[in-house]
């Protein structure tokens, strides 16, 4: 039995290894926008590669080699939109979507320190250990909705899609990072909680981040990343 799940492990990751992608625009109003216009293009823009270390300055948004300048979009709080997945997610994943105030000229701020909150999540699927899907798996756009009463101004809208099929080893997830930059209107009041630094936050033993996901099937799932703020 056990060479049987080694045998079908050892398949799966290789049908699995070569299905990167990247996070490369947004959707606004249904419609899915240029690519790396109002998102900041991304190192692997050619390899699709992914980031592996979270504590690289990379884990931030993934532009450290600053290939092509971003401008900004106008989105109404409360608003639903997208993020794009460049041919689509193809891996056994989790998501999360983080937002962070920039507090000077959005277009050269690098999103530093414990400023960013998380928006939304896409968790892993358990029964108690029968089996364990992904909903994040295969999708094209990832689709949330803007918090109503997040505060109006300029914003990084930062993705993480974090790739679970070689995570049973340290740095084996493979994270896949962008940002974009937004501006938000006819926003509240809202106090976004808890706050926290990319890279700094993780450290990549998280159960979530360094966990076999095949066999022994995981009987439970805890999502990386601090609480949802709705607003």
């Amino acid at each position: 039995m056990m060479k049987f799940f080694g045998s079908l492990l050892l398949a799966t990751l290789a049908l699995r290894a070569s299905g990167h992608y990247v996070f490369s625009a947004l959707k606004l109003g249904g419609t899915i926008g240029t690519e790396w216009t109002y998102t900041r293009m991304t190192n692997n823009h050619w390899s699709h590669g992914p980031v592996t270390d979270v504590t690289s300055a990379d884990f931030r948004c993934y532009d450290s080699e600053n290939l092509q300048n971003a401008t900004t979009v106008s989105i109404a709080a409360g608003s639903s939109i997208g993020i794009y997945a460049e041919p689509n997610i193809f891996h056994p994943s989790v998501t999360n979507v983080y937002m962070a105030k920039a507090p000077s000229n959005i277009s050269t701020w690098d999103g530093s320190g414990s400023v960013w909150f998380k928006i939304y999540q896409i968790s892993a699927v358990t029964d108690g250990g029968t089996s364990i899907t992904f909903p994040s798996d295969g999708l094209q756009t990832v689709d949330f909705t803007i918090p109503k009463s997040l505060p109006s101004g300029d914003y990084l809208l930062r993705i993480e899609n974090v790739a679970l099929h070689g995570a049973s080893v340290f740095q084996g997830a493979q994270w896949y990072i962008s940002c974009s930059q937004v501006t938000i209107t006819g926003g509240g009041s809202g106090k976004p909680s808890p706050l926290v630094a990319f890279p700094g936050y993780y450290t990549g033993y998280e159960p979530g981040i360094l966990i076999q996901i095949y066999w022994p099937i995981p009987t439970n799932y805890t999502q990386p990343g601090p609480a949802v703020w709705t607003g």
